[in-house]
Order: C-alpha cells, then structure tokens, then sequence
C-alpha cells in the first residue's frame, strides 16, 4: 500500500522526468552521462537549488521573495570589498551571510508589520538590494581603497574583484572523491530543510500560517516571529548561493545571480510547492532543480540559444502550474465521487438492514 502510495507522489513523477531526460540527453550526446562530468555539472545551477529550496520556506507561509537574486550578488561584492579592505576570507564570508541575513529579516519584519503583499516589499527590495550592491565598490572607491586591477575602475566593473585565496574558491572547485563541493551543499541544505519543515515545531508553523494566519493567529502560533525568521533563513540561503557561485567562479561581482530568478521560481512550483501555501516539498524542490538545471545544459549543448532557453523555462513554468491546478480538480472531484459512493452503499445498507428488521 505505501509502495503504492509512493509510486503517485509528485516527487517520484520528478525522479521519472529527471532519468528520462538524462537518457534521452544521453542518446543525443553520449559523453553527458559520464558519470563523473554529470555529477560536475551541477556546479553551474549549485546556486538555484540553494537559493530554491530557502524560498521553498517561504512558499510554505503563502508568501514570496524575489529579492534573493539580488542579495547573492550583495552578498559577493561584500565579500570581495571586506577581503581587500583586509579581512581574512573567514570573517569576510561571515560579514557577507550576516548582510544576508539582515537582508531577508528585513523583508520578513516589513511583510509581518504591514498589510502590503508580499510580491510588492520583495520587488521593491529587489531593486534595493541591487543598488546597494552596485553602489558599494565607488564608496569603497571613494574611501581610497583599491577594488580592481591595472585596468581601472571601469575594467573592474566587468572583471570583478579576482585573486580571492584557495581556501575560498574550494568551495566551488574542491570535491569530495567524485562529488563536487557545491554539490555537498546543496545535498547539506537540503537535509536541514527537510528536517525543519518535517520534524521541527517551525516546520509545522510555516504550513499553518500557510493554510490560515487566521487559524495559526488563534491557535497561539507566533506570525510575526515566523515569518520574520523564515525570510531570514531564506536571506542566508541566498547569501550562501551567492557565496557559491562566487567561489565557483573565482570572482565577486555585484551582479551574480541576476540571471537565476525564473529557474529558482520554476524549481519551487514545479517541484510541487503550492502558491497559496500550506503545501511544499524540499525533495520536489532539489529534483525540479536537477531537472531544470540538466535541461539547460542539454538545449545550450544542442546548440539553441541563451536566449532562447529563459522561454523553454517559462513555458515550463506556465505547464507545471496549469498541471498542479488540473491535477488538484481531478483529486477533488475524484473523492466527491468516492464520497458519493459511499454515501450511496450506507444508504442502500442502512435501508436493507431495515427491510431485513421488518417483522411484516
């Protein structure tokens, strides 16, 4: 019976997709399925899973953030600028995650305080959080300290801040036998997330505020507190993906991660998150991830265009919603009808059980 049940959950349906378009990939070029080239590959979308699964909490609660693009890229250029400013990279990374943190606090106190949707604080702070990103090498600039190379100001501005030390840029490149660093965190924080929506008292909180804040409000659940911690959990994911893709590629930018919003959202619905809450999965979230992130690379490897592929993504993104909303019609009416049919037997026994008490 639970083999059963298993075989009809929506992460298994993604565990289907996900070794089909692998074998279908690898029909069309054979090299793709070597396993070790596979396995780092995942270093290139790393980020988007991370960043994914933080806002699979969210989603969780009813809400949104899109800010997170822009807090990766906040998060690498504070690292950069407190390395040369002369940080070692450990306190670095710590002042990065700790901006991240804040950041996504400060998303989850205005959203708690205020009536206003949460899609419109997490827009506005999208663009916030990317003026300050942009902003902070010309302060740094401007307070003497050098933030580029013999190339000028405006070549940093492409380049990027370089020369950060091995013992950062392992955590992009390194490996773990066969599995590649960024890998390993994502599998990290996956299993953290799992455990808190599943195991935790939090986990619990985030699905009542998303199925009703009404009902969560009165049975004691603390709202605010909640969803003030869960977008700051989400700022520090964020934060941390930036930090990956910085190591990754061995330079802190103040624009990494723009481009990632529309796979992270895709990642979330169509790993089967609902978008009015109360309904997510970590495990959904990680597979539609590897199932985003390969597809990528097999169209780029087939030739189509960078251009071309944010629309395949879209489109996927419009399917899975339209499927997650078919499906659900389905499910309900199905179990009208298996209420009906019950209904209807315990209404034909009931009345057999009379005709049978008939002493006439």
């Amino acid at each position: 019976m639970k083999a059963a049940s298993l075989l009809r959950t929506w992460e298994f349906m993604l565990a289907v997709v996900l070794v089909l378009e692998l074998i279908v990939l690898g029909l069309i070029n054979p090299s793709f399925l070597n396993v070790e080239n596979l396995l780092f590959s995942t270093s290139d979308f790393a980020h988007v899973i991370i960043a994914a699964v933080g806002l699979t909490l969210i989603i969780m609660t009813g809400g949104i953030d899109i800010s997170g693009v822009s807090v990766m890229g906040l998060a690498s250029i504070v690292l950069g600028l407190a390395f040369i400013a002369g940080a070692p990279i450990g306190l670095a990374a710590a002042i990065a995650l700790a901006v991240g943190i804040a950041a996504g606090a400060f998303n989850g106190a205005v959203i708690a305080s205020t009536d206003v949707n949460p899609l419109i604080v997490t827009l506005a702070t999208l663009f916030l959080y990317a003026g300050i990103a942009t902003g902070l090498p010309t302060l740094l600039d401007m307070l003497g300290f050098v933030a580029y190379g013999a190339g000028g100001f405006e070549a940093y501005q492409y380049e990027g801040i370089t020369g950060l030390p091995k013992s950062f840029t392992w955590i992009g490149s390194g490996r773990i036998g066969w599995v590649p660093m960024p890998l390993v965190v994502v599998l990290v924080f996956a299993a953290v997330a799992t455990f808190l929506m599943l195991r935790t008292r939090f986990g619990r909180y985030l699905k009542l505020i998303g199925v009703s804040p009404a009902v969560a409000h009165f049975t004691g659940v603390p709202i605010r507190r909640t969803l003030v911690a869960v977008y700051a959990i989400n700022g520090f994911t964020a934060a941390v993906a930036g930090l990956v893709l910085t190591a990754y590629l061995g330079s802190a930018r103040s624009d990494l991660g723009s481009e990632a919003l529309l796979s992270i959202i895709t990642a979330v619905v169509l790993g089967g998150s609902s978008i009015y809450g109360g309904e997510g999965s970590v495990l959904g979230t990680l597979l539609a991830g590897f199932v985003i992130g390969f597809m990528r690379q097999g169209l780029l490897a087939l030739g189509i265009t960078s251009d071309v592929v944010p629309v395949i993504i879209g489109g996927l993104l419009v399917g899975s919603v339209a499927l997650r909303i078919g499906l659900a019609k389905l499910n309900t009416r199905l179990a009208n009808r298996a209420a009906f049919a019950a209904e209807r037997m315990a209404v034909g026994g009931n009345g057999a059980s009379l005709s049978n008490g008939d002493p006439h």
